[in-house]
């Protein structure tokens, strides 16, 4: 009764932290502007099927892809024996699914160890990689520091987690009478124990249950703190992905208007909206005037920096990256919502993701190819902030390089981009003889 009570007052308070952290998270991403994703609903359902449970952008680099594919089967599988170690302190049990299970449970908890052993498998693999820093992506500048302790941390705790599980199995497995056959993975590493007392092994498997049962609490709550977080949010971004071909644009019906009447002033153009219609604002200078969706892309990035390798603006040296755009956006975020906490909504720290943590310079390096949104396993779109933020600074802030400058105003006075009266369009179809 004792162990019980500890363990359901263990689990209420890990459980409450980790919804109070996703509260907060949940409202810093409505921050963001009101958008509407609704439609083609059977289209999303497949699209998540396909990119976010079958990882079918994972395996376009088929290494990693591999050992992502067996971390991601063995969290998910693995999950079913936590379920058990959960109602068996709820409970006061002991192995509950073995009652309903009978034979088929060894075979059940074999398999989940020799997934164990893959997860552990892959993880080391992965550490080897970052330690390495092969390939070069994961040892960008951008990932030192917490970036980098934060994926190493977290791959060591798997690491800690499955030893304990297999740990725990183990000492039950060398017990005199065990009350389970023993398991496949776990009976090889039982004969450590031999000539341990049953009073020991007792201890060991209590013990390495409770910390398999903690770490997994907590575990739990430093997700919403870290990169892994992905893990709660891929599903989701995935579902509210941008079905729309890429390269296609948003345009502002106000502005749309006034181009098509600069085009053509004798065209009928719809009636000039009502003052209620009009854009507060152009484009985003700070994360809340972004769209929920792009601020849940914030939360989604994995920080595996594919959408940066295959960026030509980086290849070639410049100041752009986006995966430095999507962190930015998050860390921007984290910050508002911190000072939210600490001031209240209307607090203005006088900073914005604009100027403080994404430069012009990066912004206009970008060639709009859409390379990053293709390479992103979670269909993530730092394109679509990017753009946003140049938005800010040419309708808001009148700031663009000088070339589109002189672009601009040749649409503007000649209805083209080039420097010539429109009629004089015609004259290169003029022979000299």
């Amino acid at each position: 009764m004792v162990e019980q009570v500890l363990f359901i007052l263990m689990l209420t308070i890990g459980v409450g932290f980790f919804v109070r952290s996703i509260g907060k998270i949940r409202r810093n991403i409505f921050l963001g502007r009101p958008l509407q994703i609704n439609d083609r609903k059977p289209e999303r359902w497949k699209t998540m099927a396909r990119v976010a449970l079958g990882q079918s952008k994972m395996v376009v680099r088929p290494v990693a892809g591999f050992f992502h594919i067996l971390i991601y089967v063995g969290f998910v599988l693995i999950n079913i024996e936590v379920l058990e170690i959960v109602l068996d302190g709820i409970t006061g049990s002991h192995r509950l699914f073995a009652v309903y299970l009978g034979g088929f449970y060894a075979i059940a908890i074999g398999f989940f160890e020799i997934l164990a052993v893959l997860v552990m498998l892959a993880c080391i693999v992965f550490l080897a990689r970052r330690i390495s820093g092969s390939p070069p992506r994961l040892s960008s500048s951008q990932l030192k520091g917490w970036a980098n302790t934060d994926a190493l941390l977290i791959l060591g705790i798997e690491l800690v987690l499955m030893t304990a599980l297999l740990l725990m199995n183990a000492a039950e497995g060398a017990m005199p009478g065990a009350e389970v056959a023993p398991f496949l993975v776990s009976s090889l590493i039982s004969p450590l124990f031999s000539g341990v007392s049953a009073e020991t092994l007792h201890w060991i498997e209590r013990l390495a249950w409770w910390f398999h049962a903690a770490g997994i609490l907590g575990f739990l709550n430093y997700l919403p703190f870290s990169k892994h977080f992905h893990i709660v949010l891929a599903f989701p971004n995935v579902w509210y992905s941008n079905l729309e071909p890429k390269g296609k644009f948003a345009n502002h019906q106000a502005v749309k208007r006034e181009v098509e009447l600069m085009m053509n002033p004798e065209a009928e153009v719809q009636a000039a909206p009502a003052e209620s219609e009009l854009p507060v604002k152009f484009g985003a200078k700070d994360v809340q005037d972004l769209s929920w969706k792009q601020l849940l892309d914030a939360y989604s990035c994995t920080e595996c920096g594919r959408c940066s390798s295959e960026c030509p603006a980086h290849q070639t040296g410049k100041l752009l990256s986006p995966r430095k755009i999507m962190m930015d956006t998050r860390d921007r975020l984290e910050e508002v919502g911190r000072n939210i906490d600490a001031h209240g909504k209307e607090y203005s720290d006088g900073k914005s993701l604009l100027g403080d943590f994404i430069t012009e310079e990066e912004l206009w390096a970008c060639t709009t190819c859409n390379a990053c949104t293709q390479a992103c396993p979670v269909n993530i779109d730092p394109l679509s902030i990017i753009m946003d933020l140049r938005r800010e600074l040419v309708l808001e802030q009148s700031k663009a390089p000088g070339s589109l400058t002189a672009m601009f105003n040749n649409v503007e006075n000649n209805a083209a981009p080039w420097p010539f009266s429109p009629s004089d369009r015609g004259n290169w179809r003029q022979t000299s003889h």
